[in-house]
């Protein structure tokens, strides 16, 4: 846990030590708070149901790179197990925990909208890298110990969104092994750095 807090402060101190533009150069750099549920499916659905994520990103950009972002986020998702599961296993408790640190790019296409609202349709594509951990608990006649699991996964994450520049919603599919998902958020975004 402690190596995961380390990068969270790591990802947000770069920017103390960044030095001052070149003159002419338009920079940027955001800080975006999301949430929303996470649908597990394939394998990862026939043992868990509906979960929920939270989660904290940090995005930059310029005049050279525009309208694409460079973007990194850490995150806390949760999944309960599913039901049928307990019913049809020794489980009387399956919860999986993750802390995931997602490293990408995203684009902006040009506006569908800018009278009354901005709308702007976004895509975005990252590498995660994941800490699980699972819970495991038994029904008391089964005899089974409890215990948990920690493991580190790898995957990579695809999605698209609607932008109203300070608000997002965007949908992903993320594909880690054995633990695939979709996810659906809603970000508020606030600029902490911009200079013209």
């Amino acid at each position: 846990m402690k190596k995961f807090f380390i990068c969270f402060l790591l990802l947000f101190s770069f920017n103390s030590f960044a030095s001052d533009p070149p003159a002419g150069k338009a920079t940027g750099v955001f800080l975006a708070f999301g949430v929303g549920p996470r649908l597990p499916v394939g394998d990862f659905s026939n043992s868990s149901e509906l979960g929920y994520g939270i989660g904290v990103e940090i995005s930059y950009t310029d005049n050279e790179f525009l309208p694409v972002f460079l973007f990194a986020s850490i995150g806390f998702e949760q999944y309960p197990g599913a039901q049928r599961f307990y019913q049809e296993t020794a489980y009387s408790n399956l919860s999986t925990n993750t802390i995931p640190l997602n490293v990408g790019i995203r684009y902006y296409f040009s506006p569908l909208l800018e009278q009354i609202v901005l709308l702007i349709p976004l895509v975005e594509v990252s590498a995660s890298f994941t800490y699980y951990q699972v819970l495991h608990e038994f029904k008391i006649d089964t005899g089974l110990n409890n215990f948990k699991t920690e493991t580190i996964k790898y995957g990579i994450t695809a999605g698209a969104g609607i932008s109203m520049f300070l608000m997002e919603i965007i949908a992903a599919y993320h594909h880690v092994q054995n633990n695939q998902f979709v996810s659906f958020d809603l970000r508020v975004r606030i600029p902490l750095f911009v200079n013209f």
